[in-house]
């Protein structure tokens, strides 16, 4: 049986239906649904988006059985609609479109009025006796013909448009204009091509359809797919309409509705129609289109049988619909309807208002949902409405919007924020010692580091907007500026950050903020019904520990400590310890800091109280603790603060230096060679608890240790948490001891010997940053420097930190957790890596099944949707994989 390469819609009946997208695109299915349904399409043929691939396989060629089928369709077309193509009596005229199987608004080219030549130009003229129409249909497909066909640029088309207009400012052009203006827009393409322009109607459209499939290659396209992670491979199939005219009067006219408010999500049509005009007119702005409501008084019977279509495709497709129309002579068509893309605001409120109107179930409306638009609606946005002017693109660390003057110094930011207005800090990159700065910035910008880079991770933790890696502008510090080609931006120059694409403006823009709905809150409520995982937040301080908590977090997962260090009144007290010869001199210094330490973490009990809080030990190098090393003044500073020579301060940091300090002396290794700033830290946390408990309230505390690599390691540490714990038990006169003690599995050892070490602790945390830097052998900090080059040879389809690269770092996480259950079966396991937020990677280990994950605290309702959602889709697939059930 032949391969049937062409599909025909119209006249009641149609040869494919909506489940066809994969062969006919999107928009093909459409047309061939709405024809089954007896929605007034104009007539055509599909043709498959196969023929795309065979098209570029075939040096941009067809097989014979491609034109035989595209002829017959052509013929039955020609039946139905009582006219014929290249006829010079009775002539029909084609639009030729593109559609892929998901919605690619604007990346591909379309045709318009094909057919026409000085014949079939006459012979409308008579038939019409509307000589304007006629020439302006004519203008407009020599102008889009030669753009999309023949290679015409934009500017050439521009300009010959523009002289024209010119010539009679404020009017309509006169028929003697079009006919001009059309035959200077053939010489164009013909100059552009280098061939006379085709007045053969078959010659006309095949080079039309080949253009259309050439266009799916096009430069915006490739870019579009990339974005959206569309396939390369499956080609866009090609529609073949009658043309119906928007353009014979003021009884014609062209307009796209929505069935539902797209920004809202409200249950009302909305859009905007133009009378006597096509589409392009609408997007081309040139006219200002008018709203919706105005076709009921103009054009009362098509008003009506718009509001009536529209309510039929969305009862149909069960969803929003995005519809263009025109109207010609007062008769309604519709060219096209395709679930409307919509604000994720307007998305939730739609799923959850099509659930009630039982228009779907509530699996679907779950599944319809995206973790995405649900962490769109908990930040703030640009207004959609604003002009901007995009003046850099970096990667979006941290999503929101953000606006603000241009500060350059940390400390600068902190004295001046609150105080006439907000601030955006502009740094080449941060490091630890910026953190007062990031939290008292509106938002971050940064020209080095990657998602994951410091910068990236504090600023999602503390919920202000981040761009990072805008390796496009130059920082200068000394002059505080920073140059994006010919222009400088100095400091105290208003900027605006989005975070959800990367893009840097010029000016302050207006944001909406982020207003949880109603359908929102149910939304949510569902989710906790749904989702297995548990989800809890990282969080270092009781505001975060509040506003996790207040996001549905189910405890913290990750507590800092060293970010309780870096405060003015502590750090200095903290490098006081760090710089001690002897014990008891660093145990001196450490004592001074256990108060502020036990204080912190009583009031991120109280936050939590009923709910377990894991605390990690201190983790970073010792370098990290200081001004770096060619900060002169405030290395000078710094030692006469602590009271010693600037000489031996120095000498002292030398030691503190490291080839690679990210696997250096850091993490537990610092509480086995200095044991006194874990016995510290194990009492504040106990102290603490004890405390509270002591008062009637309910406390959890975990003890975290990290990068943990051997057993020996283990066991000594344990001894020192157990015999620290039982000290201040009975200090305090408390006899349970209820604290856990868990390990984080950041090393590929750790997890390999996961059944050794499960034996000694309660739980297992991974931190999957440092797990992807020690499999992979990348540095976060440097990957984005390379990390292009792989992407772009197709070494890496993804950033492996931020997409948890499943078959290695994520095989890694299942023999750990396999193997540590297995010696364990009551043990705890979760991930606190920057993964425990990705959506992706959230499916990955609910598949696995971990027992929770943490993430910031703005991502905990993005968390728990997408483990409600993984467990949605496991009971899905395994219905359908049961036989009998679903």
């Amino acid at each position: 049986m032949a391969t049937k390469y062409v599909y025909f819609f119209g006249g009641g009946k149609a040869d494919g239906k909506a489940n066809s997208t994969d062969l006919l695109g999107g928009k093909g299915a459409n047309l061939a649904e709405m024809a089954r349904m007896g929605v007034p399409v104009p007539p055509g043929f599909t043709i498959i988006a196969d023929v795309c691939n065979i098209y570029f396989q075939s040096n941009s060629s067809y097989p014979r059985e491609v034109t035989l089928q595209v002829e017959e369709n052509l013929a039955k077309l020609e039946q139905v609609i009582g006219a014929r193509f290249g006829d010079e009596e009775n002539p029909l005229l084609l639009s030729v479109r593109s559609g892929a199987r998901v919605s690619m608004p604007g990346m591909m080219d379309t045709v318009l009025n094909v057919g026409l030549n000085e014949a079939s130009v006459a012979a409308l003229v008579r038939k019409t006796t509307n000589e304007r129409f006629v020439y302006d249909a004519y203008r407009r497909f020599v102008e889009m013909y030669g753009n999309v066909v023949m290679g015409v640029e934009d500017t050439v088309l521009d300009e010959i448009l523009r002289k024209a207009r010119e010539r009679r400012p404020g009017m309509e052009l006169a028929i003697e204009d079009l006919k001009e203006l059309s035959s200077k827009l053939r010489a164009a393409a013909n100059a552009a091509s280098g061939r006379d322009f085709p007045t053969d109607p078959m010659e006309q459209l095949w080079a039309a359809i080949s253009a259309v499939f050439e266009s799916w290659n096009n430069p915006r396209a490739i870019a579009y797919r990339e974005i959206g992670k569309i396939s390369h491979h499956w080609g866009t199939a090609v529609t073949v309409q009658a043309m119906v005219f928007g353009n014979m009067g003021d009884d014609s006219g062209t307009g796209v509705v929505f069935s539902r408010n797209p920004a809202t999500g409200e249950r009302e049509l909305i859009g905007e129609f133009l009378l006597n005009a096509q589409g392009e007119d609408i997007v081309a702005g040139t006219r200002t289109p008018q709203p919706i409501s105005e076709l009921k008084r103009l054009l009362p019977p098509c008003y009506e049988e718009l509001v009536d279509v529209s309510r039929r495709l969305e009862r149909h497709f069960k969803d929003m619909q995005d519809i263009e129309f025109t109207i010609q002579n007062g008769r309604l068509w519709i060219l096209q309807t395709r679930a409307g893309k919509r604000t994720a605001h307007a998305s939730i409120k739609i799923a959850m208002d099509l659930l009630r109107e039982r228009l779907i179930a509530g699996t679907e409306a779950f599944l319809r949902i995206t973790p995405n638009e649900v962490e769109q609606v908990l930040h703030p946005i640009i207004d959609p409405s604003e002009r901007r002017e995009v003046i850099a693109k970096g990667l979006p660390a941290s999503p929101g919007a953000a606006s603000g003057r241009v500060i350059f110094d940390p400390d600068e930011v902190v004295e001046l924020a609150g105080k006439n207005g907000d601030y955006i800090l502009v740094r080449e990159q941060t490091s630890a010692d910026d953190i007062r700065g990031i939290s008292a910035a509106a938002g971050v910008l940064t020209t080095r580091g990657g998602i994951t880079s410091h910068a990236a991770v504090v600023a999602r933790g503390m919920g202000r907007c981040c761009i990072v890696g805008c390796s496009s502008i130059d920082v200068d510090l000394e002059k505080e500026e920073f140059v994006i080609g010919n222009r400088i931006i100095n400091k105290g120059d208003l900027i605006t950050l989005d975070g959800s694409t990367g893009e840097v403006f010029l000016g302050k823009l207006s944001t909406a903020s982020a207003k949880p709905s109603n359908e929102f809150k149910e939304l949510m409520v569902w989710t906790d019904l749904v989702k297995g995982m548990g989800v809890m937040a990282n969080a270092d301080n009781p505001q975060d520990a509040k506003l996790a908590r207040d996001f549905g977090a189910e405890g913290i997962g990750l507590c800092r400590t060293e970010h309780m260090f870096f405060q003015l009144d502590r750090i200095d007290h903290f490098r006081e310890a760090i710089l001690a010869d002897e014990t008891e001199e660093r145990r001196q210094a450490l004592q001074k800091l256990l108060g502020f330490q036990r204080s912190d973490f009583r009031e991120i009990f109280k936050e939590m109280e009923g709910l377990p809080v894991t605390i990690r030990l201190l983790d970073p190098p010792l370098h990290e603790f200081f001004p770096l090393p060619h900060a002169e003044d405030e290395l000078r500073a710094l030692a006469k603060r602590l009271g010693i020579s600037f000489r031996r301060l120095k000498e002292k940091m030398q030691t503190f230096n490291e080839f690679n300090p990210m696997l250096g002396h850091r993490g537990c290794r610092l509480g086995i060679t200095h044991p006194e700033i874990y016995e510290m830290q194990v009492r504040a946390i106990m102290e603490a608890a004890y405390e509270l408990m002591k008062k009637g309230s309910t406390v959890y505390p975990e003890i975290m240790l990290p990068f943990v690599s051997t057993l020996g390691g283990l066991k000594l540490l344990k001894k020192l948490v157990a015999d620290t714990c039982e000290q201040v038990g009975k200090e305090m006169e408390v006899t349970e001891s209820n604290y856990h003690l868990g390990v984080m599995i950041e090393l590929p050892r750790a997890a390999l010997i996961a059944n050794e070490l499960a034996e000694l602790v309660d739980f297992f945390s991974f931190g999957t940053n440092d797990l992807t830097q020690t499999t992979y052998g990348f540095s976060r900090d440097d990957f984005g420097t390379f990390f292009p080059t792989y992407l772009d040879k197709g070494m890496l389809s993804n950033d492996p930190f931020i997409y948890l690269d499943q078959t290695g770092v994520g095989e890694l996480v299942k023999i750990g957790l396999e193997r540590g259950k297995r010696a364990k079966p009551s043990l705890k396991v979760g991930i606190c890596g920057e993964h425990g937020g990705n959506p992706e990677s959230i499916k990955f280990f609910h598949q696995i099944g971990l027992d929770y994950v943490s993430c910031s605290p703005y991502r905990v309702p993005v968390a728990r949707f997408a483990a409600s959602q993984a467990a949605l889709e496991a009971k899905t697939n395994s219905s359908a994989d049961t036989p009998g059930v679903g």
